[in-house]
C-alpha cells in the first residue's frame, strides 16, 4: 500500500478557473439606440461590461475605428488543447470578434449583424509562452446585406503572424422590422 506522499505525487496538479459576468441581456439594452461603433467605444472605454465569452476565453477588444476592431488574449494552460498548444478555437473566436466588430463599427443605430462564414488558417502554434496574441480586423466591403472583413492574429511580442483569416456577415437592417407576436422582431 502506498503512502498519501506517494499518491500526492503520482495525481496530476490541479487548477481551477473563476469565471464572472454581468448579465448579457441588460447590456444589450445599454446599446440600443446606439450605432455599432458608439457601442464599441462604450466597450472599449469600460461603460458596458464585456460580452461573456470574453470573459470565459479571458479576452477583450482594445481599439476600435470606424471599419476596424482590435482584440487581445493572453493565452494560458487553460486554452490547451491534448496535445499541449493552443486549442485553435481561442484563434478562430479573437479573429471572429475581431473581424464582426469591425463589421458592427460600420452600423448605424437599429442595424445589426450575424457571421454568415468563417474562415481560418492557423499557421503558427500557440502556447503560453507566445505571450498577448493580438487579432486585428478590417472591413474590406460594406454593403446593404453582406459585408467582406479579413483579419490577422499575430504575436504582441515580435510581431509574427499566427493565424489570419476572412468572414462573410450578414448586415440586418431592423429598423423598419414590424414586432412578430411575441415582441421579438420577425
Amino acid at each position: 500500500m502506498s503512502s498519501s506522499s506517494e499518491q500526492a505525487e503520482a495525481e496530476p496538479a490541479t487548477r481551477e478557473l473563476t469565471v464572472r459576468w454581468q448579465d448579457p441581456l441588460a447590456s444589450a439594452g445599454q446599446l440600443a439606440g446606439l450605432s455599432g461603433l458608439e457601442a464599441m467605444q462604450k466597450i472599449v472605454a469600460g461603460d458596458i461590461p464585456r460580452p461573456p465569452i470574453s470573459a470565459l476565453l479571458d479576452f477583450g477588444v482594445i481599439e476600435v475605428e470606424h471599419g476596424r476592431a482590435v482584440f487581445f488574449a493572453d493565452p494560458g494552460e487553460q486554452h490547451y488543447n491534448p496535445i499541449g498548444v493552443v486549442h485553435g478555437g481561442l484563434a478562430a473566436t479573437l479573429l471572429d470578434s475581431a473581424m464582426g466588430c469591425a463589421v458592427h463599427t460600420t452600423l448605424e443605430a437599429g442595424v445589426a449583424y450575424t457571421t454568415l462564414e468563417l474562415k481560418v488558417n492557423l499557421v503558427r502554434a500557440i502556447r503560453a509562452e507566445t505571450g498577448r496574441i493580438v487579432a486585428d480586423g478590417r472591413v474590406i466591403h460594406r454593403g446593404g446585406k453582406v459585408a467582406t472583413v479579413e483579419g490577422k492574429l499575430t504575436s504582441a511580442a515580435n510581431g509574427k503572424l499566427l493565424a489570419h483569416g476572412t468572414s462573410t456577415c450578414l448586415v440586418i437592417d431592423n429598423r423598419d422590422a414590424a414586432p412578430a407576436s411575441n415582441g421579438e422582431l420577425a
